[in-house]
């Protein structure tokens, strides 16, 4: 008859399942990201938050890296500019 397969096993599962992951790297990337801009710059204006929060992981990695060099938030805002 039919065969029954763990739902652990299934593709919709194992999809789900790496979707999670993914977004929840995004996720702990984005924070992290944050973190250090605020721990460097100071306080991040809401405008610039929503901006930061829109990127895509590889812009946010960019972002991490760029952050290192960054002295003043207008820095951070020419990096936005560069990077939309």
């Amino acid at each position: 008859m039919f065969d029954l397969v763990p739902l652990e096993q299934t593709k919709p599962f194992q999809e789900g399942r790496e979707e999670g992951r993914e977004e929840g790297r995004i996720e702990g990337e984005r924070s992290l990201v944050l973190r250090l801009l605020a721990r460097k710059l100071g306080s991040i204006e809401p405008t610039l938050r929503t901006q930061i929060e829109s990127l895509p992981l590889v812009k946010l990695e960019a972002l991490g890296e760029a952050l290192l060099d960054f002295t003043a938030m207008s820095d951070l805002e020419q990096w936005l500019r560069d990077n939309r």
